[in-house]
């Protein structure tokens, strides 16, 4: 007769109402094409674009002239118009040039910021691919290990029974102490329950928050795991430190800041052009009335030119050019900081997946095996009168806690590959943008297998 009884229960995360209704199961790879197809900072992006690729159409303008009109030398004795030769009504326009090549640079600054959205756009597709995936993960690490222990309770159950059937009868084999330790352990399953199902359904709240309204609540998470690939082929890199810096370099992330610093060039330039005078030109018509006798009087046409003097630049051009040399130098300094925080995190992910891995071995080919020998073997030594009950429930629950474990290095590993993808993002690597229009696209910073 089987001392222990083996129930498997499969649960799994419902995002619907009612769990009875048959619905996709959602993998991770369709969260992370959900997510970022819907997200709305995409569009919000792609408007920022197209506001100031307007703004340089706009700035590249002349500005508008200017009219004016008015009377000239009314006698103030009098106020008749003919009285005096020089009254007369005077209609007048003049228009403004701005400094050197001001308008091209500043259209041409624009144009370089708008370039900065698709790069954006980028990075924020390799973000939402690793926060999904991770928000994912996490919601199957504490569903699965949910289904662990619930799997195993049925065991924990039986050893319940066999000890009060044993201390009830007298054998000796069991003690009041066995009882009692049999029950507290029962208890700190349904608590350890309890505390998980709480995690889980806040990591499915938080997921649902990158999925939209019409979808986050049509479907349940995929009982099984995926297998994922770190983007550059192996999933223990032995990269050199040029294709390191290769695969960061041309990171969306980092060239943002090389966008950036066009801008800054650009502003260097701009500011060097207000060394150079604003001129204007100025027209005007004057009409002149008949004199007092009735003779014609000629009118008046006049046209000049202005332009203003910037020869006292230093407390002006002079300051406005160091500010934006220090601008352009400043950006460069972000650029190199965000690049050394990208190499120490990738190189921290990649320590951690290669000690990852090593301890995924080491559970899979030995010890979750002797763990189960040891569970059965003290199983046994109970059954045979040569064991103690308690070394059996300790074999037990030392059983499902290598089990737990090993269910988090796997989770582990695969998180700290999305995490890994994220930085091969600009390396030609799955840079494709998804297409509302065109469902079969590859995602940024993500590979399923």
């Amino acid at each position: 007769m089987s001392y222990f009884i083996r129930i498997a229960i499969c649960t799994t995360l419902v995002f619907a109402i009612s769990p009875a209704l048959a619905q996709p199961l959602l993998t991770l790879n369709e969260a992370v094409r959900i997510a970022q197809e819907e997200d709305p900072w995409l569009d919000s992006s792609r408007l920022r674009q197209t506001a100031t690729e307007a703004q340089s159409v706009a700035a590249n303008a002349l500005p508008d002239p200017t009219a004016s009109l008015g009377f000239a030398n009314i006698p103030i004795n009098s106020f008749d118009f003919g009285q005096e030769p020089m009254t007369q009504f005077v209609f007048g326009v003049s228009q403004v040039f701005p400094r050197g090549d001001t308008r091209s640079l500043r259209r041409q600054q624009l144009l370089e910021t708008s370039e900065l959205q698709p790069l954006m756009r980028l990075d924020r597709q390799a973000k939402v691919a690793v926060i999904v995936s991770q928000l994912w993960l996490e919601s199957f690490r504490y569903a699965e290990t949910i289904r662990l222990i619930e799997k195993d309770r049925s065991l924990f159950d039986y050893l319940v029974d066999v000890a009060e059937s044993e201390y009830s009868n007298a054998l000796a084999r069991s003690s009041q102490q066995d009882v009692i330790r049999a029950h507290v352990e029962l208890t700190r399953l349904d608590d350890r329950l309890v505390a998980l199902r709480q995690q889980r359904d806040t990591s499915l709240a938080k997921l649902a928050e990158w999925l939209p309204d019409s979808e986050k609540h049509m479907y349940q998470l995929h009982t099984e795991l995926p297998e994922l690939k770190v983007a550059h082929g192996t999933v223990v890199v032995g990269l050199t430190n040029s294709e390191i810096n290769h695969a960061l370099l041309s990171h969306p992330g980092l060239q943002v800041h090389d966008k950036y610093i066009q801008v800054s060039d650009t502003g260097v330039a701009l500011a060097k052009q207000k060394y150079k005078p604003q001129w204007g030109v100025n027209a005007s018509y004057g009409y002149r009335d008949d004199d007092p006798a009735g003779f014609d009087r000629s009118d008046f046409f006049s046209i000049g030119v202005s332009f203003d003097l910037p020869i006292f630049t230093g407390n002006r051009q002079d300051k406005e050019l160091q500010s934006a040399i220090a601008s352009k130098g400043a950006t460069k300094t972000d650029k190199l900081l965000t690049l050394r925080n990208m190499q120490a995190s990738l190189d921290s992910a990649l320590t951690r997946i290669e000690r990852l891995d090593q301890r995924y071995g080491l559970y899979k080919e030995r010890l979750l095996t002797e763990v189960h020998d040891q569970a059965d073997a003290s199983l046994n030594a109970y059954t045979n009168d040569s064991g103690d009950f308690a070394e059996v429930m300790r074999a037990r629950i030392a059983e499902l806690n290598t089990n737990i474990e090993f269910l988090n290095i796997r989770i582990d590993r695969l998180k700290t590959i999305a995490e890994i993808n994220y930085f091969f993002t600009g390396d030609g690597y799955q840079t494709t943008q998804p297409d509302k229009e065109n469902k079969s696209t590859q995602y940024v910073g993500f590979k399923h297998d």
